[in-house]
């Protein structure tokens, strides 16, 4: 609470001051610091961590240009990262370079945050994955550029689906959901075949994506919540279906403590996000002793005959509209995130920013799975007010009446329509 009481009142104070600061274009703004001698860089501790050399490269490259600049590098753990910001841009300190989470940058641009950018005046750009190329837009225009991507796979334990003769990844749902049906026939009730939280709603919308349906949809600039329509139905259908027959967990839980849950050894399958599996199978976690070796990733197949559209997190970069040192960011950006940069980020087992370079890793054996599950994607409605929708848990509230058996799926999309449709226009 007191985290978020101090990001409320650096958003208000941040909004006073940014109101003086004046329209920008997608040119940047008149104080645009094309000859800055200072540059300030907020990075998140993974940078610092596990790939300061990539940090150190675009440092050079933007040195080589702009001899004798000064760059300063701050970093921060996720959840200390807003709060900060938020105190920081309300001041005339602001920096000017900001790693933001996809998901967090909508509330950003809706208040005006972030100066607009160029597209053209990076690489690849036209190439962005869909899903990360969302989170960057805003009332048509371009307010950051996508880092690199986290995407959502399948894992199941070898030795489970093995004891009931199938030993190859399923390629179609139908394959998938005979297995599943016949390791909880074998388990009984008291394991879940499927470990699946009812409240995880990234995984519930990727069946709404699938069957056609969609959170919200967009009409003439103004947004209307969709999931009472026949398609977000029908996904939510087999969402609950999923919950019914292989979830035998808490189901009022939601999806932040699955990898331990899985590491237990009371379940045979998750569908979340790609590093899970490899955590639940760390000794830290890895209750059974059997798991090291024993979990497999595989692209989720779709019941619409596809592969599963999955949620596509992942990291954006950013330029303050308070910078004074925004056309040097731009380039710091650019070289950072660049073809160079994108080699760098996926040799140390990330997705890329864009379609080009994910292309080379389907070719991998050992990057195939995530690479082919982000092909397919999806992404929050870019409404401005989705973050007062997260913040209601109207999504979360829904799955858990419809996976308890509380309400019906149509009673409780109906509601959840009704709730979103009251906040997702408001600023």
């Amino acid at each position: 609470m007191k985290r978020k009481l101090i990001a409320a009142i650096g958003i208000a104070g941040m909004m006073v001051s940014i109101a003086a600061c004046g329209d920008n274009d997608d040119k940047g703004s008149s104080n645009s610091g094309a000859d800055a001698k200072e540059l300030t860089v907020w990075l998140t501790v993974d940078a610092q961590n596990n790939w300061p050399d990539l940090v150190k490269a675009a440092d050079a490259a933007v040195k080589k240009k702009h001899p004798g600049i000064k760059i300063n590098h701050e970093y921060y753990g996720w959840p200390d990262k807003n709060a900060k910001l938020d105190a920081v841009l309300a001041t005339d300190k602001a920096p000017d370079v900001v790693e933001m989470g996809n998901t967090e940058m909508l509330s950003y641009m809706v208040k005006g945050a972030f100066a607009p950018v160029d597209p053209a005046k990076f690489s690849n750009s036209s190439a962005w994955l869909d899903g990360l190329k969302a989170s960057v837009t805003y009332d048509g225009k371009t307010y950051g550029v996508p880092y690199y991507a986290g995407g959502r796979v399948a894992n199941w334990r070898k030795d489970v689906f093995a004891s009931v003769g199938v030993k190859t990844p399923p390629k179609t749902y139908a394959e998938l959901t005979s297995a599943l049906d016949k390791v909880q026939k074998k388990e009984g009730d008291k394991f879940s075949a499927w470990y699946q939280p009812t409240r995880d709603w990234y995984a519930a919308m990727s069946f709404v994506y699938d069957a056609g349906g969609s959170i919200a949809k967009e009409d003439g600039g103004q947004w209307k919540a969709n999931l009472s329509s026949p398609e977000s139905i029908k996904g939510l259908t087999a969402f609950k279906s999923v919950v019914d027959k292989y979830m035998h967990g808490d189901k009022t839980k939601d999806e932040s403590d699955r990898y331990i849950v899985y590491g237990q050894g009371k379940s045979g399958m998750i569908f979340g996000a790609a590093w899970e599996g490899a955590t639940s199978a760390d000794p830290k976690n890895d209750k059974t002793g059997k798991l090291k070796n024993n979990l497999e990733n595989f692209v989720m197949p779709g019941p619409s005959g596809k592969n599963m559209p999955v949620f596509l997190g992942g990291s954006d970069l950013a330029v303050p509209v308070k910078s004074k040192a925004q056309a040097v960011a731009t380039e710091w950006i650019n070289a950072f995130t660049g073809p160079s940069g994108q080699k760098g980020l996926m040799a140390k087992g990330n997705l890329p920013n864009n379609k080009t370079d994910l292309e080379t890793l389907k070719n991998d054996p050992a990057t195939a799975v995530p690479a082919t599950a982000a092909e397919s994607n999806w992404f929050v409605p870019m409404a401005p007010g989705w973050g007062q929708v997260e913040k209601a848990q109207v999504l979360q509230t829904m799955l858990q009446n419809i996976g308890t058996g509380k309400k019906s799926v149509e009673a409780a999309a109906k509601e959840a329509d009704a709730a979103i449709d009251k906040v997702i226009n408001t600023k």
